[in-house]
């Protein structure tokens, strides 16, 4: 089959590339030629997947560009411009598959040519983003997890594939130390009062470590130094730790990102927002580290309580599921850090194990690809 995938011209494709979407989108070209499909890649001409050929609208993605004078112009136009080459080369190929960023922009093309396009939908469900979507009755949208799919009632996607990670890669450690570890994003977005809007949760991480006492290690992308300068720099110390440079984008190489999560005692998924998948919970989970998550989002889709670790409400009046830790919030986390932290070594060996497991068999990119594939033939079929 001949596939065009349509990347994020937000940034390059590439192996050591972190960040989630563009991780999906290369893992998903590699492994779609290796099973002997031709693929091209539409995005920025310094994106390199291995056996996928490369079709450029733009010299390099948004994030290593100079500001653009009036940025919203700047982006729009070469947008708009990416979705004007999908209607012109669209038909040397059988099947478009399209995870831009935003999704929406490209699906103007699906009103405009035959060949069928099917558009992975990676951000978070909001009421402006399903209305939008609703308004091209002819998309073939794709959710990844069924939280994810819940949050879309007017636009309605049709199938839910989970995204998968490189098991050869991601692995589990020889060595484990006694810290925790929370990786995301400190996002520009604002309360109403005027403070960040913490999605990922890092408040909780500093918060837990500094009531139970446990060494925490933090790293990620600043969207706006002035969230990491007020709610996470005055508590760093010998016990909380900053790990790598601050940028706006994620500098670990993947090898340092692995590192951390082959020898952290847990990782933390303190999310406060309906999180669509959160690639990092398998990434861990694949190198033998339990999670500790609120149940938000896609977390008790991906991490099974009490086996790969625990689940916690987030609020008495938020309870979404009979958990092992009954407490909520803040007080639930410390307990289930306290009770991760009580297991005998055979039973700590034995949720490292359950880990893997459930990572090698629901979470690889093995399992991801021939979803897609069953997806493609869907469409093909009733195209």
């Amino acid at each position: 089959m001949k596939i065009l995938l349509v990347g994020t011209i937000k940034r390059r494709i590439g192996q050591e590339i972190s960040a989630s979407r563009s991780s999906i989108i290369f893992q998903l070209g590699k492994h779609l030629a290796l099973r002997g499909h031709q693929v091209c890649l539409l995005g920025t001409k310094d994106s390199q997947i291995p056996g996928v050929t490369t079709h450029a609208v733009i010299e390099k993605g948004f994030v290593d560009l100079p500001p653009f004078e009036n940025q919203l112009y700047g982006e729009l136009s070469y947008l708009v411009a990416l979705e004007k080459e999908i209607e012109m080369i669209a038909g040397d190929f059988d099947m478009i598959h399209n995870h831009s960023y935003p999704e929406f922009v490209n699906l103007y093309a699906t009103e405009r040519v035959k060949t069928p396009i099917v558009t992975t939908l990676h951000a978070q469900g909001t009421t402006e983003y399903d209305q939008v979507l609703s308004l091209f009755s002819r998309a073939n949208l794709v959710s990844i997890s069924k939280a994810h799919r819940k949050l879309f009632k007017k636009s309605n996607p049709r199938w839910v594939v989970y995204n998968g990670i490189d098991t050869n890669l991601y692995k589990p450690g020889t060595k484990k130390e006694n810290y925790l570890l929370w990786l995301g994003r400190l996002g520009k977005a604002k309360n109403s009062d005027g403070s960040f809007f913490d999605a990922k949760g890092i408040r909780w991480a500093i918060e837990l470590a500094r009531k139970t006492g446990e060494r925490l290690i933090v790293s990620g992308n600043i969207e706006d130094m002035g969230f990491y300068e007020k709610d996470v720099k005055p508590y760093l110390g010998d016990k909380i730790v900053w790990y790598g440079p601050l940028s706006s984008e994620q500098k670990l190489r993947r090898e340092e990102i692995i590192d951390l999560m082959q020898k952290a005692k847990a990782f933390l998924m303190t999310i406060n927002w309906e999180e669509p998948f959160g690639l990092v919970m398998i990434e861990a989970m694949a190198c033998g580290t339990p999670v500790v998550a609120f149940a938000r989002g896609s977390v008790p889709e991906i991490v099974k309580d009490g086996e790969t670790g625990f689940i916690i409400n987030p609020s008495d009046d938020d309870v979404r599921g009979d958990w092992i830790i009954k407490k909520t919030g803040f007080e639930g986390l410390c307990e289930a850090v306290n009770k991760l932290y009580s297991l005998s070594q055979e039973e700590y060996k034995q949720m490292r194990l359950a880990c893997r497991k459930r990572v090698e068999e629901r979470f690889t990119i093995e399992k991801m690809v021939e979803e897609y594939e069953k997806v493609y033939q869907d469409v093909l079929n009733s195209h």
